[in-house]
């Protein structure tokens, strides 16, 4: 695995043949190219039908064994603008997986770092990026910005794709009459999961990091979490699956919630306030044989404009019971 370097993990789901860094690197200057002329709508259909999905990894290779116990922590660090606040908290709740949405990559109102880079160097864990967005008012000199989501861990993995969602809304995506400002969020890509797979047999994890549209009534945020939800059929019904994340959920009684607990998982952590606006928007779920206790959501970290979510999960295996 690479040190702290950024390279290709492995192509997604429903996403074209797997590119290297140089064809990558021609895909972003071609796209540059149109979106600096006078053909921004030609670059708006390219991108819209050929966005590769990538992955970016790096940080110290996994090196921790997949025990009973595994402390998962979801959070929306709001695009890591606070990162010494947020890498501080993580520190501190020490989790065995960090789920994070909303992470920063080469963005302007970030100093331009790539934010699971610099929480991954700083925790000592392993990390790896899929970009929801590119936000094309926060590049620089040449170099486009990303916003998506992350994962951190120090334990093995077996594989990462993402699930890039069929359903999405247009609201985010450039208009020929307005300019590329960052004050009016113009964005290429789309909302997406990044699953990963990790420990093998009876310790095997499936975790889903989900962050839903925010944009549009609860239906968009159903269709949604209905593709993570097909998605996990995929798996025997014994397979311990973890599905976390900002659900962007604005109702008392949200239908993606309602859509998860007809399939099987269980709420264990959710339904309360979780954002400095007072809503409810982050949420864990768990599916299969494993167990949970002392869910907390951490209202005193003040890192983000979401509050970070904690649990302690324990597998249900003859080894583990106690």
């Amino acid at each position: 695995m690479p040190g702290h370097g950024v390279r290709l993990w492995q192509s997604a789901k429903r996403s074209g043949p797997m590119l290297l860094d140089e064809q990558w690197q021609n895909y972003n200057l071609m796209l540059n190219l149109l979106k600096s002329s006078l053909l921004l709508p030609i670059a708006m259909i390219i991108q819209g039908s050929m966005l590769p999905d990538r992955l970016w990894q790096g940080g110290p290779p996994p090196a921790a064994k997949l025990a009973c116990e595994l402390k998962i922590v979801s959070w929306n660090i709001e695009r890591g603008e606070k990162l010494s606040d947020v890498a501080a908290a993580l520190k501190q709740m020490n989790p065995s997986i960090a789920l994070l949405q909303e992470c920063d990559m080469n963005a302007r109102r970030t100093d331009n770092k790539n934010i699971a880079e610099e929480l991954a160097l700083q925790l000592g864990l392993h990390y790896l990026f899929a970009a929801e967005f590119e936000e094309l008012g926060q590049g620089v000199r040449g170099r486009p910005a990303y916003h998506g989501q992350a994962l951190l861990t120090a334990l093995p993995f077996s594989s990462v794709r993402i699930i890039r969602f069929q359903e999405q809304t247009k609201h985010w995506q450039p208009r020929w009459y307005l300019p590329n400002w960052a004050v009016f969020q113009r964005r290429f890509g789309g909302r997406l999961a990044l699953v990963m797979e990790l420990g093998t047999g009876p310790h095997r994890l499936v975790a889903y990091n989900v962050h839903l549209e925010s944009r549009g009534g609860e239906e968009r945020r159903l269709r949604q979490i209905e593709e993570v939800i097909a998605d996990a059929r995929r798996y025997a019904s014994d397979t311990p699956i973890l599905i976390a994340g900002d659900l962007n959920t604005r109702q008392a009684n949200p239908s993606a919630v309602n859509a998860l607990l007809k399939a099987g998982f269980r709420k264990a952590a959710g339904q309360e306030i979780t954002t400095t606006h007072g809503t409810a928007l982050d949420w864990i779920f768990v599916r299969g044989p494993l167990s949970y206790q002392n869910a907390e959501v951490h209202r005193q970290v003040r890192a983000s404009d979401h509050f970070p979510l904690s649990v302690q999960l324990r597998f249900q295996t003859p080894d583990c019971r106690q």
